[in-house]
């Protein structure tokens, strides 16, 4: 440093201390480190949504599979997920009432599906029959 002729000191180099270097190097590592953990934890939420969305679909197929229903419990396996689908005959007394409406069913579809420890989706859907309900298969 050199002396002014008023009495107050310059700066001949200027340039940022090594203090004031490290500090800025600290605040942009300490940045870094949070927007790195930000973009993970988004893609850790995209493979979770996408997980639940293939499960989604998969209970959607196969409860549309089911065409004629029957009462009956069958399940499965498609890929990493695991697959429980019930049909079951809803009693529906006020289809007893008259001749016309005693040929139809109500049959509740029920699919479950699970992938990881803990994750799962159910859904469940009703469809009628004019068809007689037949005997609960044996699966």
């Amino acid at each position: 440093m050199s002396m002014n002729p008023d009495g107050t000191h310059t700066r001949q180099n200027a340039g940022f201390t090594l203090l004031e270097v490290l500090v800025a190097f600290a605040i942009l590592s300490v940045a870094v480190v949070a927007v790195i953990q930000g973009f993970a934890q988004g893609l850790r939420l995209l493979k979770v949504a996408g997980d639940h969305q293939q499960a989604v679909l998969l209970a959607d197929q196969k409860a549309r599979e089911v065409v004629m229903p029957v009462e009956g419990h069958d399940q499965g396996q498609d890929g990493a997920f695991d697959w429980e689908r019930t049909v079951t005959v809803v009693k529906a007394p006020d289809l007893e009432r008259t001749p016309a409406t005693r040929k139809w069913t109500v049959y509740q579809i029920d699919v479950k599906v699970r992938w990881g420890d803990k994750r799962g989706v159910e859904i469940a859907s009703l469809r009628t029959t004019a068809e007689k309900a037949p005997p609960a298969a044996s699966r």
